[in-house]
Order: C-alpha cells, then sequence, then structure tokens
C-alpha cells in the first residue's frame, strides 16, 4: 500500500557567491513529465529495499539515478516528508560541488505510447540544475518543498 512506501534521498547543496545556497535538483525523466517544469523536479530518490537503512538507500539511489558516486561529507537529517501520493520521501542534505553536464542517469522501461504494446527505456533524471531556495520551492515535487525550508534552517544562507 502507497503510504508504506518509503524512499531516501539526497540533497545536494553549496554555498551560493553571495552568501546564500543553491540545491541540486533533478527533473524527472520520461514522457509525462517532458513538456512539465512547475513541480516536476525532485531530489535525487528511491524506495528503500526491505530492511535497507534509508540513507544507504539515498546514496544507493544517487548512484542509480544520476551515474554518479553519492557526494560524501556529514549528511544532515531533513526529516521525512509524506507526498500526495502517500509516499514518504526521507532526505539528508550533503554539502558539496558537481557538474550538472557529468551526469549518466540510469534508465527506467515503460509503455510508450500508451496502449502501443511498445516498450521504450527513457532517462530516471533528464537534467538537473543548482537553483536557489525560491526556485527549488516552486520546482519541487510539492512536498518536498518542506525540505528546503529545513535545509535553509540547519545551514543558513536562505
Amino acid at each position: 500500500m502507497a503510504s508504506s512506501v518509503l524512499s531516501g534521498g539526497l540533497l545536494l547543496w553549496r554555498r551560493a557567491g553571495n552568501g546564500g545556497v543553491e540545491l541540486l535538483i533533478a527533473h524527472m525523466g520520461g514522457p509525462f513529465w517532458a513538456r512539465k517544469d512547475e513541480r516536476a523536479w525532485s531530489l535525487p530518490k528511491g524506495e528503500c529495499e526491505p530492511d535497507e537503512v534509508p540513507l544507504d538507500a539515498a546514496r544507493r539511489e544517487w548512484t542509480e539515478e544520476l551515474g554518479l558516486v553519492a557526494p560524501d561529507g556529514e549528511a544532515v537529517d531533513l526529516g521525512e516528508v509524506r507526498q500526495k501520493s502517500g509516499k514518504r520521501v526521507r532526505a539528508w542534505a550533503v554539502e558539496g560541488d558537481l557538474d550538472p553536464a557529468s551526469i549518466v542517469p540510469g534508465t527506467f522501461e515503460t509503455e510508450w505510447p500508451p496502449r502501443s504494446g511498445r516498450t521504450q527505456a527513457f532517462p530516471e533524471v533528464d537534467r538537473v540544475a543548482w537553483v536557489d531556495p525560491d526556485t527549488a520551492r516552486v520546482k519541487l515535487v510539492a512536498a518536498q518543498a518542506d525540505f528546503v525550508d529545513r535545509l535553509v534552517a540547519a545551514v543558513g544562507g536562505g
């Protein structure tokens, strides 16, 4: 049942030149999200396996979704949110930097076009971007915007 699904995610952040912070967010891949922008972004995250530590799942999913080793550094627990779908997301903030052009996204398969009987592969994430907290609050899936406020409260610079 949807309410029992727990995902773990990492929110990478860095100091901006103005003393504020920037956050790395990912645009969800696939045909459903292709023409959407507002509320079509997420932090890299994915479902925890049974008995998997959520932070371990967050690091594993980062690698699966972005094709990069999860960032080292202190993981600041940002708690949990419940998305409209019922999915629970637990996130950690990690300070770091990366070039958005360096991602090599993992893929997923789905029937496309619908009811065609054909399966196509799509990137899990089609792009990532560094954004300021105000932009992140608008672009992220609604429930995940709470992570932005929690990050800013934890590290300052919002």
